[in-house]
């Protein structure tokens, strides 16, 4: 069996030009095709990198350029609604150097990404909108909106939430899942919050969940999660005026404590205003030479922290098991085969977050009785050492099937 020595990669977010790079440092030549032009303003709020995505990124030598963006984000703080501190969390393992979870702005990082990919000789085409592909034996064929199509060994789909790679795979493939919460945040100045810079506070309001960090140069970042029981429709969220999402804001978290509401007043504009989807379990992530990656195979909700990070894994992983496993389809199986316990357990857990984010008046006394220990029994847990201090070894060999987690360590 021929191994591959091309690629297509579906998508330029995050998972795209990072797989394209790690494909690229074992010999496949990769070409990113991207529905939406190369502007990236806009294209939602920040992320928090884990330290376990950050040591992905370092496999790749790309993690430099990724840690000039932001602010290390240690920990985590959690509050009820009255400010009374339930517990805290860390958001990290920290690497050997001492380098720890990350926090940067999404745009930003695609950027980086695109442009760390672009200077090692990446082929990027964007306006391309990916509408059907055929598995044909020996390599695939993409079909794009615009007529025109394309040949490769491989075609990996990292084209997100609502990938179409995803069915092309497989037709009968589970939507995402709505997670009964629509998202929000923004960027604040001129606002006094009593947090060490790179901090996180997140707070249990009421009626809605709260998130904000303060960068070292002052400015605040900030998110917001409100109920919605009933998923939006096509454009219903789009149709709704930034006034009007100010007025829900400032309803949703009236009469909580701490500056939710002086930071929503000082946000010149609201970014990111969408619906929160995740991807909890996909039966079949690989059909042949194709498969999908980061988002589009097992997208968590954004309360696991770790969306971009598992994309990045991912990469190193799928790179690992294509360099090692001379057939395609093979080394596609052994790469869902190591990657599928490890996401699906860290969606588990965020879903369970979710439901803690506006459970009700009887929900919330019990959750603010039992959170606090909950956290204290978890701050050093197995499960939070097993979700940040994972680590690839590149050099370890996958040389059979079961073997492609070899090297993937629990802590540093």
């Amino acid at each position: 069996m021929t191994p591959p020595r091309t690629a297509l990669v579906i998508g330029a977010g995050i998972a795209g030009p990072t797989v394209a790079m790690a494909l690229q440092k074992v010999g496949i030549e990769p070409t990113v095709y991207e529905t939406h032009p190369h502007d990236t303003d806009g294209l939602g709020v920040f992320l928090t990198l884990g330290s376990n995505g950050v040591h992905a990124l370092r496999v790749l030598d790309a993690d430099e350029p990724v840690l000039a963006l932001g602010f290390p984000t240690p920990g985590i703080t959690l509050r009820n609604h009255r400010g009374r501190r339930l517990g805290s969390t860390r958001t990290g393992v920290p690497l050997q150097d001492g380098t720890t979870s990350q926090t940067v702005r999404r745009a930003d990082l695609y950027r980086v990404l695109h442009e760390t990919a672009a200077a090692r000789g990446v082929a990027f085409e964007y306006g391309r909108r990916l509408v059907a592909a055929h598995d044909t034996g020996d390599g695939v064929r993409a079909e794009f909106a615009d007529g025109s199509e394309a040949a490769s060994d491989l075609l990996v789909g990292c084209d997100g939430i609502h990938s179409t790679v995803r069915t092309i795979i497989d037709p009968a493939a589970p939507a995402p899942t709505y997670a009964r919460l629509v998202g929000t945040g923004g960027y604040a100045r001129g606002v006094a919050v009593d947090v060490e810079p790179g901090s996180y506070e997140m707070v249990f309001g009421r009626r809605a969940f709260f998130g904000y960090a303060r960068e070292p140069g002052g400015e605040v970042w900030w998110f917001a999660n409100l109920p919605r029981p009933k998923e939006p429709g096509r454009g219903e969220l789009e149709a709704i005026t930034e006034s009007r999402w100010r007025e829900q804001l400032e309803s949703a978290f009236a009469g909580d404590h701490g500056p939710l509401l002086p930071l929503i007043r000082a946000t010149p504009r609201l970014l990111g205003t969408g619906p929160i989807h995740a991807v909890p379990h996909l039966p079949t992530w690989h059909r042949g030479r194709m498969v999908v990656v980061g988002d589009a195979a097992h997208a968590p909700s954004p309360t696991s922290g770790q969306g971009a990070s598992l994309a990045v894994e991912d990469a190193v992983v799928l790179a690992r098991c294509l360099r090692d496993v001379p057939d395609p389809a093979a080394a596609l199986r052994e790469f869902v085969r190591a990657r599928r316990p490890r996401v699906e357990r860290i969606i588990a857990q965020a879903a369970r977050i979710n439901n803690a984010k506006a459970p009700g008046p009887v929900g919330r006394v019990v959750r603010d009785a039992m959170l606090p220990l909950v956290l204290r029994l978890t701050a050093d847990s197995k499960a939070a050492r097993e979700t940040y201090g994972y680590r690839v070894d590149w050099g370890a060999p996958v040389t059979a099937p079961g073997s492609a987690s070899a090297g993937l360590g629990g802590g540093s």
